[in-house]
């Protein structure tokens, strides 16, 4: 016969404590766990990033004496870099591109992805894949084949002035060679942009087109009602993408730069001046100053976009 504790404790007279194991805390199994999952990403972006950012930040605090080697000047490469007009200028070129190309491009996604979620549009999966594949085509590539296209003596442009008998279209001109790499972008970034809002077009749900259906709408209606608003996340989202881009502008006016390089000195953008700072002036303490004074801009106004976009979703 089994006794119960309780009628065992009656029969014997004493009670015999008995001794419980400690609990592991679950809260910090998994604390632990979830560290360990970061610890790879952590480490690697300390490396990469955190790393670099700060011997920049300390290289900016110095200078290459041509006697005495590197001495600490604190500040004044930063009020050197402020009043340099060659770094100002290249800041210039680079918000023209952001406040002029970017919106055309950005509405041209954005058409592109209002045509296709329609369903209305003839040949769709082509129209799509045609839009997409230039952000594929390596940006070397696209730089060389539409500077062949801009020639004026064997491209494109050349042939079609040669037709006119005059020169209508002069794209690696002066005044004309920003308009000309604002187009190379535009039809580099088209169809990235109008995926990442054909991506948020279809997660809108299904009910809402209905319910605007019943009650009438039309298509303009419905797109400037409901498809506008639930793009306005990823409105911000390529808003932001394009802001860094257009202030990393490098490879379109560097590689153009072989083909017409009286149009494109070696400071047309801070990305370039940068690096010909660099590699090719061994100025290495105020390229690191040029990279910090555009990267707080670019984060700058990077943020108020996105400060204004979380307003906007609030409402």
């Amino acid at each position: 016969m089994i006794l119960s504790a309780t009628e065992a404790t009656a029969t014997t007279g004493s009670a015999t404590p008995v001794t419980r194991r400690p609990r592991r805390s679950v809260t910090g199994t998994y604390a632990r766990a979830g560290y360990g999952f970061v610890a790879p990403f952590m480490i690697v972006f300390a490396l990469v990033f955190v790393a670099p950012l700060a011997y920049s930040v300390y290289l900016s605090f110095f200078k290459d004496q041509l006697v005495g080697g590197s001495s600490f000047v604190g500040l004044d490469n930063y009020a050197e870099a402020l009043a340099d007009p060659k770094l100002w200028g290249g800041v210039g070129r680079v918000l023209l591109v952001l406040f002029v190309q970017v919106p055309i491009m950005l509405v041209l996604a954005l058409l592109a992805a209002l045509a296709i979620d329609s369903g209305r549009l003839a040949g769709m999966r082509l129209f799509r894949v045609g839009i997409f594949v230039p952000y594929a085509v390596p940006g070397v590539v696209a730089v060389l084949m539409w500077g062949f296209l801009y020639s004026e003596r064997y491209g494109l442009t050349g042939t079609f002035n040669d037709m006119l008998g005059f020169d209508l279209l002069s794209p690696l001109s002066q005044q004309w060679i920003l308009v000309a790499i604002a187009n190379i972008l535009t039809w580099q970034f088209v169809g990235y942009n109008m995926l990442i809002f054909y991506s948020a077009l279809r997660a809108v749900s299904g009910d809402l087109y209905e319910a605007a259906a019943l009650d009438g709408a039309g298509q303009f209606r419905i797109v400037w009602s409901i498809k506008i608003p639930a793009l306005r996340g990823a409105l911000v989202i390529a808003t932001i993408f394009s802001i860094i881009g257009s202030f990393q502008l490098f490879n379109e006016p560097n590689i153009l730069k072989s083909i017409v390089p009286t149009l494109i000195p070696s400071y047309f953008t801070p990305n370039m001046y940068a690096y010909n700072l660099s590699f090719l002036g061994q100025q290495y303490n105020y390229a690191a100053t040029v990279a910090i004074i555009m990267g707080v801009i670019t984060m700058v106004i990077a943020y108020v976009v996105q400060l204004r976009g979380s307003r906007k979703d609030e409402r």
